[in-house]
């Protein structure tokens, strides 16, 4: 496990303490919650051998901050493992706890900020700040092929931890671009509750984001498939 303060690993210290706004948060939040709340840097979750990443944008106050899974716990987990389940990236029963036995498969999903922030909403310090740890769990996912980007943060963190400019990728949801050879990103208005009340995201439209994900994923198997 890193040291508080450690960016160069794939996973935060659970009480990270590079993002004094962060810290101070959480030890509010400490003081009000139970001793069973995980409150703290939410770890990764999934296959260290995927070809799919998800990158999200940071534990949400009642969901992953409480459960200390990604997604697991809130509205927005409800649509991403529904959506995953369906398309065959995940197996076993979503049950909103991280005891449930939900596995992802080929899947792995981590955020841009590990720790939660005030009104979810993170500073540019504590995204550039934390994106220390998403250069390094990308490099530590050597069969990663696509990148599903819930949101304009986590589109922008990606391209921050792989050295590349925002003007040349310019985020839409349903936008599908390559950041290098053998390597996409496809965006996705957030699958927060908000977005899916407004109905600024419907399930379609969440779900066509994953179509072309695992056809993406397909069209990259068939050259294997295809030699003698």
């Amino acid at each position: 496990m890193p040291a508080a303060g450690d960016c160069r690993r794939p996973e935060a210290p659970k009480h990270c303490t590079l993002c004094p706004r962060l810290v101070a948060f959480r030890e509010e939040i400490q003081s009000k919650t139970s001793d069973d709340w995980f409150n703290g840097a939410v770890p990764s979750f999934g296959d260290e051998k995927a070809r799919l990443l998800i990158a999200g944008l940071a534990p949400g106050l009642n969901g992953a901050n409480r459960t200390g899974r990604p997604f697991t716990g809130d509205y927005a987990g409800d649509l991403l493992y529904a959506t995953l389940l369906k398309y065959g990236f995940a197996r076993g029963s979503y049950e909103a706890r991280p005891d449930d036995g939900l596995k992802l498969v080929d899947c792995i999903i981590s955020n841009s900020v590990r720790c939660v922030p005030p009104q979810n909403k993170p500073t540019p310090q504590e995204i550039a700040t934390c994106n220390g740890f998403l250069k390094a769990r990308l490099d530590a996912l050597p069969n990663v092929l696509v990148i599903v980007a819930l949101g304009r943060v986590a589109h922008e963190s990606v391209l921050m931890a792989l050295g590349l400019r925002r003007s040349q990728y310019a985020f839409a949801h349903g936008a599908s671009h390559q950041l290098r050879p053998g390597l996409s990103m496809i965006d996705s208005f957030h699958c927060s509750r908000y977005n899916t009340n407004t109905r600024r995201l419907t399930t379609e439209m969440f779900h066509a984001v994953f179509e072309e994900a695992r056809a993406v994923l397909k069209r990259s198997e068939a050259p294997a498939l295809n030699r003698p």
